[in-house]
């Protein structure tokens, strides 16, 4: 089980609920002094023992806070967790996609494709998320087919802007950056989780090069002729969409 250090009136498996993945006790204030020094704590646990092996209480411990002052920020381990990967997914991110001089004069295809490949290496490479792949995968699988969580809210809206910018530079299709966005992210998203299982003898160096070409390709400016993408038929809305 995820928690093995439960709170009795928040007793919940990963997945069976749809809270935000920055779920918070009631009451709880925005940020916290210590809080900070809590996620440090919980980060240095998953990355010794995994997330099936700690518990509140030995985080509580490392953080050298009580029990009830934890439980009083997150009822259970799962939202601690959940807010330790939210912290550590938005540094990725960001350190990831820091503003060149082209992307503050409105946006350049090849600088935006070198953020997004760079920050799927570093994703890739993440001490954290590689020990969430090795020993508790199941924790990812809400992001995957049930709820968008921050962090992939924050890569969208990221993006989109990115996107917009790049348009109206002439270097993007002019299409809704929105739109845009999501495919880049599902498309870098099953890069990220399924290149490893599924590349074989290729090697990274040829995937990430090909992935560069995949994402030019799509995000660049149809050529002149080109005939027009005819509209996808699909039945049904999107799971999670609103009708």
């Amino acid at each position: 089980m995820l928690d093995t250090d439960r709170h009795p009136a928040t007793d919940r498996h990963p997945g069976t609920d749809r809270r935000p993945d920055t779920a918070v006790a009631p009451g709880r204030p925005v940020r916290w002094s210590g809080e900070d020094a809590v996620l440090d704590a919980a980060k240095a646990s998953l990355l010794a023992v995994g997330v099936r092996r700690t518990t509140l209480t030995e985080v509580a411990r490392r953080a050298g806070v009580s029990r009830m002052t934890l439980y009083r920020r997150w009822p259970d381990l799962r939202s601690l967790v959940g807010d330790v990967m939210t912290r550590e997914w938005t540094r990725v991110v960001t350190a990831a996609t820091r503003p060149t001089a082209s992307d503050r004069s409105g946006g350049d295809l090849d600088d935006l494709v070198d953020h997004v490949i760079a920050t799927v290496e570093a994703f890739r490479t993440n001490p954290i998320y590689l020990r969430i792949i090795e020993t508790d995968p199941e924790l990812l699988l809400p992001y995957l087919t049930e709820r968008r969580g921050a962090t992939q809210q924050m890569i969208i809206d990221l993006l989109a802007g990115q996107l917009d910018a790049a348009a109206r530079n002439g270097t993007v299709r002019p299409v809704d950056p929105a739109a845009l966005a999501v495919m880049v992210l599902l498309v870098v998203q099953s890069f990220v989780l399924s290149a490893g299982a599924l590349a074989g003898p290729v090697s990274a160096a040829t995937l990430a090069t090909e992935l560069r070409r995949l994402l030019r390709g799509y995000l660049a400016p149809d050529a002149a002729g080109t005939p027009p993408v005819r509209a996808a038929s699909v039945g049904g809305p999107t799971r999670g969409a609103t009708p």
